[in-house]
C-alpha cells in the first residue's frame, strides 16, 4: 500500500483499541510499518525546517509502534541457554554483512522496528529500541542505550554507558533528537524530548532533561524548556556538568548552612578547531 494508505490503516487500527487484536488487517498494517521503519522509509520524527524546533513528529508512526505492542502476544524467543520472552511483534533484529552494520559480538540487541544505517558500529553490550533511527557512521559504545523513537544523526558517538531516552507516549510528543556530529560522553544522559543540535559536545556525566536549566557562560543566558518547546542545546555547544549554590533554607550562606549545591549543566565554550582536534580519534575507531 502507499504511505498514505498505510497511515490511514494504522490510524484506523489504533483508534479501534482492543477490537484490533486478532484483526488481520491491523496486523498486516503494523508489519508493513515495522518493515518501513527498519528500511528507513518512515520515522517517528523527521527534520522539518518549517517546524519551530526544526523537527516534525509523525504521530501516526508512534501510534503504529504502540499498536504493535497491543497486537503482540508473549512468545518464547530464547537463544541457546539464554531465556527470553517478549511480544512476538517485536523480535530481535538480525543483520547480515550486506547491511553494512558492524554488530560486534558480545550481547548487544536491536529490536525490530529500529533503523540502523550503513556504517553504524555497535559495541557490546548495547541496546536500540523499536522506532529508533540511527544514521550513518554513528558509533554506539558499550552499555549505551538508544530509546524508543530516539533520532540519532550521522557520525554521532554515544560513549560507554551513554543513555538516550525514548519518548513513545504521548504520541504527539517529540522524541529525543541528537543531530549530526555530536559527541556524547560516557555516562551522559539525554531524556524527555531534549534536542541536541549538530556538532555539540556533552562531557562525561552530563544529564539533560526537560526540567534541567542549562547555564550558557559564553552568552550569559539560561536555556530552559517551555510548554511549547523542549530543552534545546545549541549547535557546537560544549556542555559540562556543573553546580549552583542553594540559596534558600539550609542552603543559604550562613553560619549554620549545609553548604548545599544543585546539579547544573554549563556551556563553557562553543566548539572550535581545537575541540575538533581532540575528537579526531572518533574517526579512527569507525
Amino acid at each position: 500500500m502507499t504511505l498514505t494508505q498505510l497511515q490511514q490503516a494504522i490510524e484506523q487500527a489504533f483508534a479501534a483499541g482492543q477490537a484490533a487484536i486478532g484483526n488481520d488487517n491491523a496486523m498486516n498494517a503494523f508489519l508493513e510499518l515495522r518493515t518501513a521503519l527498519e528500511r528507513g522509509e518512515v520515522r517517528a520524527a523527521a527534520p522539518d525546517a518549517s517546524a519551530p524546533t526544526g523537527w516534525r513528529v509523525n504521530a501516526w508512526v508512534k501510534q503504529g509502534i504502540l499498536l504493535g505492542f497491543r497486537l503482540g502476544a508473549l512468545a518464547d524467543s530464547s537463544a541457546g541457554s539464554l531465556s527470553f520472552v517478549d511480544k512476538h511483534t517485536y523480535p530481535v533484529r538480525r543483520f547480515v554483512a550486506a547491511d553494512g552494520v558492524r554488530m560486534v559480538p558480545g550481547g548487544s540487541s536491536v529490536r525490530a522496528g529500529a533503523y540502523l544505517a550503513r556504517g553504524v558500529v555497535c559495541m557490546p553490550p548495547m541496546y536500540v529500541n523499536a522506532g529508533a533511527w540511527v544514521d550513518e557512521g554513528t558509533m554506539i559504545d558499550s552499555h549505551a542505550l538508544v530509546g524508543s523513537c530516539a533520532q540519532i544523526g550521522k557520525r554521532v558517538h554515544l560513549s560507554a554507558a551513554a543513555q538516550v531516552g525514548g519518548v513513545l507516549e504521548p504520541v504527539n510528543a517529540s522524541p529525543v533528537v541528537v543531530e549530526e556530529d555530536v559527541l556524547i560522553g560516557g555516562n551522559a544522559g539525554v531524556y524527555e524530548g531534549t534536542i541536541v543540535r549538530r556538532s555539540a559536545v556533552l562531557a562525561a556525566g552530563t544529564i539533560l532533561t526537560r526540567g534541567t536549566p542549562v547555564f550558557d557562560l559564553v552568552n550569559g543566558t539560561v536555556l530552559r524548556a517551555t510548554a511549547e518547546r523542549p530543552l534545546i542545546i545549541p549547535e557546537n555547544a560544549v556542555v559540562v556538568p556543573g553546580s549552583r549554590a542553594v540559596a534558600k533554607g539550609k542552603g543559604h550562606p550562613s553560619s549554620d548552612s549545609w553548604g548545599l549545591s544543585l546539579y547544573a549543566p554549563v556551556i563553557v565554550k562553543y566548539r572550535d578547531e581545537k575541540t575538533d582536534l581532540s575528537t579526531t580519534l572518533e574517526d579512527l575507531l569507525r
